[in-house]
């Protein structure tokens, strides 16, 4: 997907909303979608001025008593880059070693830190905070609060993404992995996406062993869904 990458400048103030809005306008290409992302933007941060509790508390406040999972070990994976799922691992280390990741990733791995790990969202907005470039309280907020399903308008509890079915869709090539997971790199594309699903002779070709050269899945996906979906529809 095509990305501005002006969130940063938007940030600290060297581009304005408004230059931005004015600036598509009379163009020959259609900006709706670009500046109904722009309208959610300034939405969140409409947002926290009237809510300013929700920096760190869920707006939604049943939330206030979910059963989130405190796991400093699983936490500092997914910090890392080491859960064993390559669009998730691919995503962490791209913002760990450049402070960006495109939307659609950081869906991706905050749907798996607070649905597949169960690992409360303020943690991930917190790792988010403290390294991407284009970190914003309101914004950063608003998106962990929306993808917890604890937010304004919020995800829906019962999307929870599949990061291999993502990874198939989105870098169906496996370009992007390769670029982020290069110990991943000899993999044929059919096992890239999921190399726990290779057999071992694939896995000998590559030079690869799971458990000391790439993590095991620290989840099974399915099974997370399956607890996940448990605890909102109570919640609900």
């Amino acid at each position: 997907d095509w990305v501005s990458r002006l969130s940063p400048y938007l940030h600290f103030g060297q581009l304005g909303p408004r230059e931005v809005v004015a600036a598509c306008q009379g163009q020959d290409v259609d900006a709706e979608s670009f500046l109904r992302e722009l309208g959610w933007r300034e939405f969140a941060s409409h947002l926290l001025y009237h809510f300013r509790h929700t920096s760190d508390e869920p707006l939604d406040q049943r939330f206030a008593d979910f059963p989130w999972r405190d796991d400093a070990g699983q936490l500092r994976a997914w910090q890392r880059g080491r859960t064993g799922v390559p669009m998730v691992d691919a995503g962490m280390r791209q913002l760990w070693h450049t402070g960006w990741m495109h939307n659609r990733v950081r869906m991706v791995v905050g749907s798996f830190l607070v649905k597949d790990l169960m690992i409360p969202w303020q943690a991930g907005a917190d790792w988010f905070w403290q390294t991407l470039v284009d970190a914003d309280v309101a914004n950063n907020t608003m998106g962990w609060q929306w993808t917890a399903g604890s937010g304004p308008d919020a995800a829906p509890y019962f999307r929870i993404f599949n990061p291999t079915l993502q990874s198939r869709k989105f870098d169906p090539d496996g370009t992007y992995i390769r670029t982020w997971v290069p110990e991943l790199a000899a993999l044929p594309n059919r096992y890239l996406h999921e190399p726990a699903s290779a057999p071992a002779a694939e896995l000998e070709r590559a030079k690869l062993v799971l458990g000391k050269d790439y993590p095991l899945p620290m989840v099974n996906h399915a099974q997370a869904r399956h607890q996940a979906m448990a605890a909102y529809t109570a919640l609900k």
